[in-house]
């Protein structure tokens, strides 16, 4: 297969399982499922998988997956060297598998696998070489399966055609779709106008192929290295092979946090070599006492006593455990998760894989006094990014956790043995939290007004809700103003700290529960080929640093070079992803959607500076 390079963070988004990437060479490939990952292509058997395990507590908890494992990276060895795992890869297939000759539009089905090009037959037969190249056109379905684009059957408009002469792809010099015709050597042609065209339930491509019934989608799974197809009852969408809708990577995180009390012990019992012995042991059923461990590593664990391995194994066993403090009843699933990190970043730490420094709010302005309750300052964070699945066409669908995981390999793992590919990342950040009597104050004052304005917002989200039976979600006020301001810091930070907008990200913790009111923001980077970081956004959180930042940002969000226009437009319709934006637009609010957990909806500057009718609407009316 034509070989390119990746890193290793981009296995997991934005070319994780059943993407497409094209390499040097121009091939478009897709990434194979999991089940060869950790393959040498001729059966050699001397790999240790163990070495990329990565073991995150609460995300494995939560995904309800033993371990993760990093991709693997290419090594090579010279005569002589022990380097172990070398000249491991990731596979990928070919697809589109149907190919094309530009010359005389012959099209040909090559092999998955297959990794040499092909010279166009009929052309080779008039002493003229072309090469086939992969077409441009590909069909898919919003529960994940994809294919090649049905040529003959389009061309003959039936779902199963009896003729099997040569078709062929042939331009007719437009530039849209319309300007392709599938022709077969019989003499029947058709244009493929329209094929991409679809509504939330239908589209053109199943109503259309066959003239006497549906063309449903095929089931087929390029991606897990097998032309069989399951059944699936969704109808069938063409489109460009390299549309972004191809492909959203379901991507799940968490921030590293220490377990137990002793955290020098815990540190060495999560990373190789010990938890690689500590895997084997669960997996053959033996015992973990200090004992064993001691029998294998005795000098690493020279310093602690058996009651303190125990006790440390004990914690390790009993996942969740230290989250019994953090729960509250009224918390769904997410907050309940981020409510663990929301507590450990309000106090201060040093630890190996978390180091925050509280800031001193007394050497702030007064606006910032009166607006934050804290401001932690993140010198070091170690964040794991797993890959649980993906959806295509749109971001999220009604598919459960269990259904999304199992598109990533074709055979199942037993619950001891089950994993999912992760990267880890190290970074730095800015905590800060609202002051709740602030937003009380704002919620109470403008009760009616900030309901009344998020109202539309929720009504249209509801709406896209029932459409693709999506799980039901609250929006409120709150949610919408911390989700603003973190962009609002994000676009402004780029300005100042030396990190672009895409190095940024956001991570939200929200909450209503009467009693445990969560209004915090983290706003941090993370880099996966290096640890530590350029600590240029952590000084940017600093007293004399942060408070002209954040003036900037809230003077910017006054204007939009967008306005009215951009104010406006939120009330009478919405804008932006699925309309569910208000007064946001790229010219203000966005962010790249790799710095945004929300795909950029849900934004509205009217809650943060108020409209052009109503400056008192905004959360920070009385900033200046």
């Amino acid at each position: 297969m034509p070989k390119g390079p990746l890193r290793r963070a981009q296995l997991i988004a934005p070319y994780g399982v059943g993407a497409m990437i094209v390499v040097r060479d121009g091939t478009s490939l897709i990434t194979a499922g999991l089940d060869h990952w950790y393959e040498r292509e001729g059966g050699h058997e001397d790999i240790n998988s163990t070495e990329f395990r990565v073991d995150e507590w609460r995300l494995a908890e939560q995904l309800n997956v033993d371990h993760f494992c990093q991709p693997p990276d290419y090594r090579t060895a010279r005569q002589g060297d022990s380097i172990p795992n070398t000249l491991l890869t990731v596979p990928f297939l070919r697809f589109p598998q149907w190919h094309y000759c530009q010359s005389c539009g012959y099209l040909k089905k090559l092999n998955l696998p297959q990794r040499s090009k092909e010279k166009c037959p009929e052309c080779e037969g008039k002493r003229r070489s072309r090469t086939l190249v992969q077409v441009p056109i590909i069909a898919m379905c919003d529960r994940g399966h994809i294919q090649d684009f049905p040529w003959r059957e389009w061309a003959h408009r039936s779902s199963s055609p009896t003729c099997q002469k040569t078709i062929r792809l042939v331009g007719t010099g437009s530039a849209t779709l319309g300007g392709l015709n599938v022709q077969c050597d019989c003499g029947v042609k058709r244009s493929l106008a329209s094929i991409t065209e679809a509504d939330e339930n239908d589209t053109f491509l199943s109503k259309r192929l066959s003239d006497s019934d549906l063309f449903l989608c095929q089931g087929h799974r390029p991606w897990l290295g097998t032309e069989d197809s399951v059944e699936c009852p969704r109808p069938l969408r063409g489109s460009l092979r390299s549309a972004a809708n191809v492909y959203y990577s379901h991507v799940y995180s968490a921030i590293y946090l220490q377990r137990g009390t002793n955290v020098e012990l815990m540190s060495l019992l999560e990373e190789p070599p010990l938890s690689s012995l500590i895997a084997l042991f669960l997996q053959g059923n033996i015992p973990m006492t200090s004992d064993n461990l001691r029998g294998q590593h005795s000098q690493l664990l020279q310093p602690f006593s058996n009651d303190e391995i125990n006790a440390a194994l004990n914690t390790m066993l009993n996942r969740g455990s230290d989250a019994e403090a953090d729960f509250v009843e009224s918390d769904d699933l997410e907050s309940r998760f981020r409510r663990q990190e929301f507590n450990v970043l309000r106090t201060k730490r040093d630890e190996k894989y978390l180091k925050i420094q509280a800031a001193e709010l007394s050497e702030y302005g007064s606006t910032v006094r009166n607006y934050f309750s804290r401001i932690m300052l993140v010198h070091k964070l170690r964040e794991t990014r797993a890959l649980a699945g993906f959806t295509r066409i749109f971001p999220e669908n009604d598919q459960d956790l269990e259904s999304l995981k199992s598109t990533l390999r074709l055979t199942n793992l037993s619950p001891q043995q089950s994993w999912l590919p992760a990267s880890v990342v190290y970074g730095e950040g800015i905590f800060l939290e609202l002051c709740e009597d602030m937003v009380q104050q704002w919620l109470t004052t403008n009760g009616s007004r900030v309901q009344g304005r998020v109202l539309p917002l929720v009504k249209r989200y509801q709406d896209v809700i029932e459409r693709r039976h999506l799980r039901s979600r609250s929006i409120t006020p709150r949610f919408v103003l911390l989700h603003t301001l973190a962009h609002l810091l994000i676009n402004r930070l780029t300005f100042e700290c030396g990190y672009s907008s895409a190095a940024l990200r956001e991570r939200l913790y929200v909450s209503d529960a009467p009693g445990s009111p969560m209004a915090g923001i983290l706003i941090y980077t993370a880099a996966g080929d290096s640890e530590g970081t350029m600590g240029g956004l952590v000084r940017m959180g600093k007293p004399n640093n942060f408070e002209p930042m954040l003036y900037a940002a809230l003077e910017e969000s006054l204007w939009c070079s967008a306005d009215p226009i951009c104010m406006e437009v939120g009330t009478r319709g919405g804008q932006g992803p699925d309309s569910c934006n208000l007064a946001a637009c790229h010219n203000c609010a966005l962010v790249p959607e790799t710095s945004c957990e929300e795909f950029n909806r849900f934004l509205d500057r009217g809650l943060i500076i108020g409209d052009i009718h109503d400056r008192g609407l905004g959360f920070f009316q009385s900033w200046r």
